[in-house]
């Protein structure tokens, strides 16, 4: 056995005269957030520090994090959201028996282009109207005063709840769902078929060209696959809005890849974990994530970049006016144009509030 005679040895991991790591609770959420569970929390602890932290320590630690997603669940919100993003993940829960839980999440984009995710809710399978009457509505009571575009997969009642909070707010379908959702109408030895059939449809330059691109895919593929045929042309109405508006604004509302980026992170941490005892549970593991999303800031600052060009397109075809409001102008910069100025005449959407003339848009350094 090594021997320190003179006392000059100082361990790495813990220090002399320390029974318990410092961090250790930061150590745990951390661990906790990527899916772990108590049992693998204290194997970790054992293999790499060679310390003993038992379960229920870990427990406590974890518990500490349930006020803080009461108050993170009820912070106040913006005032504008350009987009927002609505999405599920599903999640197992035992509740007297395994059961998938839809747990919604919903991903706003700011005025400066940096992703939010506002809150966090557990769905049961049969959300309707009024379930998500109630999620928007409590948007609302936090802040948030409009929102130009909302992008979906199809939810249902979700259209008719935005609607209702925000009168103007226009409903977007997501376009990778709809196309993943026409896969399952397709043969497998069809689908590059059918997707280079439809891309003509969701990049045409106006309704009309979507409308004569989709006649042409009807007669190529409707004979086979009339539910195909079927579902674009239920979604048509949630499909065409992003057809109106700059290439620029249709990179960023055309798909809810944005979300689905995070949902990929919560996708792996409940798979890691397998299920979870109650939807709490599962909860306070989605939020520990959310906490823990691109601590560098490198992710936020490149979606940042992207985000620009669409948010200077935002300002023309929109034509729209939101309410003069303080605590927007600080968060728009001077070099961020503010969004939905009054340009006059043919505006789809009614003017209201205060209208400044627009600033000359110019480059983010």
């Amino acid at each position: 056995m090594p021997r320190d005679r003179d006392g000059s040895f100082e361990p790495v991991i813990v220090p002399k005269r320390k029974r318990r790591l410092d961090g250790i609770d930061q150590i745990v959420l951390s661990l906790s957030a990527r899916g772990l569970t108590t049992g693998e929390v204290t194997a970790h602890f054992e293999e790499v520090y060679g310390a003993t932290v038992s379960k229920d320590t870990i427990s406590r630690i974890t518990e500490k994090v349930a006020g803080e997603l009461a108050e993170w669940s009820a912070r106040p919100l913006d005032p504008l959201y350009p987009v927002i993003f609505v999405d599920a993940i599903v999640v197992k829960v035992r509740d007297g028996q395994v059961r998938n839980t839809p747990f919604y999440v919903v991903m706003g984009v700011t005025t400066n282009g940096e992703r939010e995710i506002p809150g966090i809710w557990a769905g049961d399978g049969a959300e309707g109207a009024r379930f998500w009457l109630q999620v928007f509505s409590e948007l609302k009571n936090r802040g948030v005063e409009d929102v130009l575009i909302a992008v979906c997969d199809g939810l249902k009642g979700l259209p008719e709840a935005i609607t209702t909070t925000w009168e103007r707010t226009v409903v977007q379908q997501c376009i990778v769902h709809l196309i993943r959702n026409s896969f399952r109408y397709a043969g497998r030895q069809h689908r590059d078929g059918i997707v280079k059939a439809l891309k003509p449809v969701y990049t045409a330059p106006s309704e009309q060209a979507a409308k004569d691109r989709f006649a042409e895919f009807a007669q190529q593929w409707g004979e086979k696959y009339p539910a195909i045929v079927q579902l674009w042309e239920s979604s048509w109405a949630e499909f065409v809005p992003f057809l109106e508006y700059d290439v620029e604004i249709r990179r960023v509302i055309c798909t809810t890849n944005a979300i689905e980026s995070i949902n990929a992170r919560y996708r792996r941490a409940v798979r890691a974990r397998g299920h979870f005892p109650n939807e709490a549970a599962a909860l306070k593991c989605l939020y520990l994530l959310t906490r823990s999303l691109d601590p560098p800031g490198g992710g936020r600052a490149r979606w940042v970049m992207r985000w620009k060009p669409a948010l200077n397109a935002f300002a023309f075809p929109l034509r729209r006016t939101v309410r003069e409001n303080h605590s927007l102008m600080k968060t728009a910069g001077p070099h961020t144009p503010f969004i939905g100025q009054s340009l006059g005449g043919g505006s789809r959407w009614p003017v209201r509030g205060y209208s400044q003339p627009m600033p000359s848009p110019s480059r983010s350094r």
